[in-house]
């Protein structure tokens, strides 16, 4: 199994996530290590992935984004067996826990929109047994720190992590990293 994805979010701690050929071009060029990956295809992803292997970047998939892929364990038994993926991050469990199974590294999307979805969190987390939670949207330092006291891995703040000032918000309050498509994030 590769380092420990907490490990490398202690060294890492802005990840790029990766929407398309563009951010794919622009996390090239940055000094940004981790990348989420968060398009692809059956066709593509093997290269893409291997690009960004072969520009020394960890590369966790986002497998509910794929095109041409179901939402099964085999999914993630192809991007482990036919990919240089490092992980997967979704927001289904069995996904997150099929992972775990391949040697792959893991995180756990949860989307926080009522008090229902973060109540759901902690069960769905033991579920899963990701690495790593990614919550988003990420913006909001309040629901991060109430998060961070609820489990006992590391706490990714993704999605509408807009600026500078939302990254220092997001660590101050306990994420361990934050996830954001935003360029000039990558630089900090």
């Amino acid at each position: 199994m590769a380092e420990p994805l907490a490990d490398i979010l202690a060294d890492e701690p802005v990840v790029a996530s990766v929407k398309n050929a563009e951010d794919l071009d622009v996390v090239l060029r940055s000094e940004c290590r981790v990348v989420f990956l968060l398009y692809g295809t059956l066709l593509d992803l093997p290269d893409l992935v291997r690009t960004l292997k072969d520009a020394g970047r960890i590369v966790l998939v986002n497998v509910d984004l794929l095109d041409g892929f179901a939402a099964k364990d085999v999914t993630v038994r192809f991007i482990a067996e036919r990919t240089a993926a490092d992980g997967i991050l979704s927001s289904k469990a069995s996904l997150v826990r099929a992972a775990r199974e391949c040697g792959l590294l893991s995180v756990h999307r949860f989307f926080l929109i009522d008090s229902i979805s973060y109540r759901n969190l902690v069960p769905q987390l033991r579920s899963s047994q990701a690495e790593c939670v990614e919550i988003l949207p990420g913006c909001v330092p309040r629901v991060i720190s109430w998060v961070v006291d609820d489990i006992d891995v590391p706490l990714i703040a993704g999605g509408l992590v807009c600026d500078r000032d939302d990254v220092y918000a997001a660590l101050k309050a306990g994420a361990a990293a934050v996830a954001s498509s935003n360029h000039d994030i990558w630089s900090m």
